[in-house]
């Protein structure tokens, strides 16, 4: 998957990252692949930078009390097609079953909660950065997954993160794109395959 993207023009500046103009600070949750730059986007806004984990498959995923504290790093659990199980590490080579991912419904009245609130920042480096930053890692032993780590694992968590982020965009959520580590929010414009 490719997503085309522009650079969001109106921007602010939180604690020396740019976020979009429209864009409230306790409304956000970074996302992306493991190595992607999520803890250093979060530190850098003092935000909660305790990775949390939430599987997009799980009823009412959104009410989840990990999401109270923004803005938040979260993991992603994803169903694959082909998979009972969704995966949170190590992403299989298989296509995304999107029809199990649940997603809030549009706010119907005033005074209900707006589940559909949160601004979605990927942070979607290239997966050769990714790979890079991990393999580093790796050699420290401080994270398990990287040990067995492959250049096409990472792509797979990458193009599965793209994935996530052009189906929240369709379904009307609001998403930010990164293609470097506090690099400037990019939007999605249209989403190819």
């Amino acid at each position: 998957m490719h997503l085309t993207t522009i650079e969001v023009e109106e921007t602010d500046d939180i604690h020396g990252v740019l976020f979009p103009r429209s864009v409230s600070f306790r409304d956000i949750v970074v996302t992306g692949p493991l190595g992607s730059g999520k803890t250093t986007l979060v530190e850098a806004i003092h935000g909660w930078s305790e990775e949390g984990y939430v599987d997009l498959a799980t009823r009412n995923w959104w009410r989840s009390r990990l999401l109270t504290f923004r803005p938040r790093e979260i993991h992603f659990g994803v169903p694959f097609v082909g998979h009972d199980d969704v995966t949170d590490g190590n992403w299989p080579s298989a296509e995304i079953d999107i029809n199990r991912i649940r997603l809030p419904a549009m706010k119907r009245r005033f005074f209900n909660f707006d589940w559909r609130a949160f601004v979605f920042d990927f942070q979607l480096p290239p997966a050769e950065h990714i790979y890079d930053v991990r393999t580093a890692r790796a050699k420290k032993g401080s994270h398990h997954l990287d040990a067995t780590l492959t250049l096409d694992k990472v792509k797979n968590e990458v193009a599965a993160y793209e994935t996530l982020a052009s189906h929240f965009h369709q379904a009307g959520m609001e998403v930010y794109v990164r293609h470097e580590n506090l690099g400037r929010p990019r939007r999605i414009i249209d989403a190819k395959t």
